[in-house]
């Protein structure tokens, strides 16, 4: 049964829902998984980068620290996901940091046997390249945003993103749960978390959206996306 469960969480990574059975048993021999607690690394920067992952369950979030021991949040890892990917580009060492933001399951598996694996199965290079070039233009359009919008504009348009990516239509809402701290939406738009809250707050006596610690609700998707147009 645990095994199946295995194959299940496999078969809902887009890079192998289309694999048969024979090879899915393959891939599942060369995989490990652990779940890891809140708040828990499970990668380092500067340590040798040998190893990608897929996450089954949770929220994991890619970081940086700087200099002055502030945190930055370059990237937030969603269920679905590959992460720590430049492993497989990258004969270096990584350069940020991975840490659960609540309990996750990870899968793990080494580049040197994901790339023996995809040598054999030929039509994974063309979905690996797509979804590496998908996380490419989503860094894009962040870099973007901080180069050409301003605080409102940048905030308005990490909502609409993470809504797009993470939230459920029920008629002419938007529902996503759960929501993020006003200090990590802060990190991922540049923005201080008193701004972060005050644009939101603003956001939701307009209407457009509501919000508390544990969910997020577009009412006026429309709305938003003229402030960033």
């Amino acid at each position: 049964m645990a095994n199946k469960s295995k194959l299940w969480y496999l078969e809902n990574f887009n890079l192998f829902n289309n694999l048969d059975e024979e090879k899915m048993m393959e891939l599942n021999r060369m995989i490990s998984d652990r779940e890891i607690n809140k708040e828990q690394p499970i990668y380092f920067a500067n340590e040798p980068s040998q190893t990608i992952y897929f996450l089954k369950t949770g929220r994991v979030k890619i970081t940086k620290y700087l200099s002055d021991g502030s945190e930055k949040i370059i990237a937030l890892i969603n269920p679905g996901e590959i992460f720590g990917e430049m492993a497989y580009l990258d004969e270096g060492e990584r350069t940020d940091y991975a840490v659960t933001l609540e309990l996750s399951l990870i899968c793990a598996i080494n580049k040197n046997d994901l790339a023996s694996f995809i040598e054999k199965n030929p039509s994974l290079n063309l979905k690996l390249t797509k979804i590496l070039g998908l996380k490419l233009r989503s860094f894009s359009e962040r870099i973007e945003d901080l180069i050409f919008k301003d605080a409102d504009q940048r905030v308005a348009s990490f909502v609409l993103r993470y809504a797009e990516k993470n939230g459920k239509r029920i008629g002419e809402q938007i529902f996503v749960k759960p929501f993020l701290k006003h200090q990590s939406i802060g990190e991922l738009t540049a923005c201080s978390r008193q701004t972060v809250n005050t644009i939101l707050t603003g956001l939701r006596q307009k209407g457009i959206i509501d919000f508390d610690r544990s969910k997020l609700i577009i009412n006026k998707i429309d709305e938003l996306k003229k402030m960033v147009s």
